[in-house]
């Protein structure tokens, strides 16, 4: 398993679903997991930033989540929000509802059965803030990228191009504000490798993390073979 943690903006997302398909794994999203409850909670006119009306609701959506890299995919209750949970509106909401312990536990407990799910397939590459420290300790490649907060802005702001009031000034305090409610969330794990990715392209850092988890792959694979030979 392979874990990719690291602050909004990074390119978490795009890196980490490059890496699944070069490898031929499963892909998980957990963010867009607490970004599709919080969508919800907004559809229903509830107020995100009360944490006792977050966690009363916190499982009633059914949120459903593909794990196919080419594909990825997200609904609540049947429905595809892939699109809807993208939105401002949502982002700047999301860290609220993130920080509720009832949401952590519920959407964790749910991570781990996809990750379990996707490890007995072949294998996974799932992205977050907490992965490789809280939902998957045990991942046998760890992650942490990272990149200047302009270059995550601007990245951002390309992003929700579509929305004229997103421009890279405003989504670099918005995203400050983020950080700063994320912050108990996004810590790198001991045993992660750091990559700043902001003067790297896509393909790069794809690179950079698949020829990683090759090294690991192939280590792994060589104490196996000595452990083998030992108990000949």
């Amino acid at each position: 398993m392979i874990a990719v943690d690291g602050p909004a903006g990074a390119g978490k997302s795009s890196a980490a679903r490059g890496v699944a398909r070069a490898l031929g794994l499963r892909y998980l999203d957990t963010g867009a997991m607490y970004r599709a409850l919080t969508w919800w909670l907004l559809s229903q006119g509830l107020d995100t930033t009360d944490p006792e009306t977050v966690a009363g609701h916190a499982s009633e959506p059914v949120i459903g989540t593909g794990t196919d890299p080419d594909a990825p995919s997200v609904t609540v209750d049947g429905r595809d929000v892939s699109g809807l949970i993208r939105t401002r509106e949502v982002s700047n909401a999301v860290s609220a509802v993130a920080s509720v312990p009832q949401v952590r536990e519920h959407l964790i407990a749910m991570q781990r059965e996809i990750i379990a799910r996707g490890a007995e397939a072949g294998g996974i590459v799932a992205e977050g803030r907490d992965i490789g420290t809280v939902v998957a300790p045990q991942a046998q490649v760890k992650v942490f990228l990272t990149a200047s907060q302009d270059a995550r802005a601007h990245r951002r702001s390309a992003d929700l191009a579509v929305d004229p009031g997103a421009t890279a000034s405003v989504t670099r305090q918005e995203q400050l504000r983020r950080d700063r409610a994320d912050a108990p969330q996004t810590v790198m794990a001991a045993d992660a490798v750091e990559i700043d990715s902001t003067s790297l392209g896509l393909d790069e850092v794809i690179g950079l993390i698949t020829r990683l988890a090759r090294e690991r792959a192939a280590l792994t694979g060589g104490d196996q073979q000595a452990d083998a030979a030992r108990t000949r």
